[in-house]
């Protein structure tokens, strides 16, 4: 992918960024598709069922069991499906749900993160749950529903990331999705992760006329030293040591009233000890945190079993630079820092993506200065 993997991103209300939890965050990204869906049939959980027969349930209303959610695709199905719903079959009945060998099912629904931490808890024989890959919450479409339903039917543990009813206009809150498991099954809520600390001038503004540009080009994030070159304003610093803990502290704090808000995992106190690992961009984090993570929802369940090193670094598609003085900030050896970006495995110069946001910049007369407006606290924290 080129961009932060859309998981990442936020919902507007009332002009304020929100996460999709509707907690507001000064680091997220929004989603924009917010229209309505129409009212098709509704089953138990608000989750809504095509009753002809045509999403592949039985033509009953009902949603069908794991044999036939496979049954109704078959061969032909598989070979018409598109690549993304072959990555996900048993979703989209195109494959047998894992067999049932006395552990639970489990499947975990929020952004980007959460197919991480899925991949973490392991889907394998040794592994503590079996699990089913599900699209990520902003990629649900109105016509994805009936296919959650009846996965939702055979579930025994829900992991999810806290999302607001009627997310994008369709019945995706966590709480509506919950309603739509079977009696018994269990719900592990988890927190979004994100993390400013390691870098301190990048922000994701999606407001106003910044949700109508988009996100820069090459490496989505605003860095406000360049957004201050592009608005005519005083060049920024070097990051101060002070500015850089504090921003640090603030996207813990803000991990740590999510968790309090919607009674979470804790895994806001794994994000500072984490060191460069912490987060490879300001909303994907690394390794490190989602295993500890991971452990903690399999503790949670009081299930036996270890997590699952995949042996890969996961959410790698974006790395950003790391400043020495960051690194100084934070207590960490500066060989930790990174002085270019990879984007999708490729090394590109910072000095490049700066270049390339002043041409955006230009592009898009105000912009500059609306995301320096949007950020002013942050701003204040690194000297501006």
């Amino acid at each position: 992918m080129g961009g932060p993997c859309a998981g990442c991103r936020t919902v507007v209300g009332s002009g304020e960024e929100r996460v999709a939890d509707g907690t507001e965050n000064h680091v997220d990204r929004t989603l924009t598709m917010t229209t309505p869906p129409s009212s098709p049939t509704s089953i138990p959980g608000n989750i809504p069922v095509i009753p002809d027969g045509s999403d592949g349930s039985d033509g009953s209303g009902s949603p069908g069991g794991p044999a036939s959610s496979a049954a109704g695709g078959g061969a032909a199905a598989r070979e018409a499906a598109s690549p993304r719903r072959l990555h996900y079959g048993a979703f989209y009945g195109l494959e047998l749900l894992p067999e049932d060998d006395g552990r639970p099912l489990a499947i975990v629904l929020g952004n980007c993160q959460a197919e991480s931490i899925r991949v973490l808890l392991g889907d394998g024989p040794a592994a503590a749950t079996r699990s089913v890959r599900v699209p990520p919450v902003f990629e649900l479409a109105e016509d994805d529903l009936p296919h959650l339903a009846r996965l939702l039917a055979e579930v025994d543990v829900l992991v999810a990331q806290p999302v607001r009813d009627d997310y994008r206009g369709l019945p995706l809150g966590t709480a509506q999705v919950a309603r739509g498991l079977p009696d018994g099954a269990r719900v592990v809520r988890i927190p979004p992760l994100r993390y400013a600390g390691l870098y301190p001038r990048h922000v994701i503004v999606r407001s106003g006329p910044a949700g109508e540009a988009g996100d820069p080009p090459v490496a989505p994030y605003h860095d406000l030293a360049t957004a201050a070159l592009a608005a005519g304003r005083a060049p920024l610093g070097p990051v101060p040591e002070v500015g850089v803990r504090a921003i640090a502290a603030e996207s813990v704090a803000q991990v740590e009233l999510r968790e309090r808000r919607h009674d979470t995992v804790v895994a806001s106190d794994l994000l500072v000890p984490a060191g460069v690992d912490a987060a490879h961009t300001i909303n994907h984090p690394g390794n490190t945190v989602l295993l500890g993570l991971a452990a903690r929802v399999l503790d949670h369940l009081a299930l036996s079993g270890e997590v699952v090193d995949p042996g890969r670094t996961l959410l790698r598609s974006i790395l950003a630079p790391v400043l020495p003085e960051t690194c100084r900030a934070l207590g960490l050896p500066t060989d930790a820092a990174r002085e270019a970006w990879s984007i999708n495995g490729t090394t590109v110069a910072d000095e490049e993506i700066r270049d390339r946001h002043l041409d955006w910049y230009a592009a898009h007369p105000g912009l500059a200065e609306h995301v320096l407006d949007a950020r002013a606290d942050t701003l204040a924290h690194l000297g501006g």
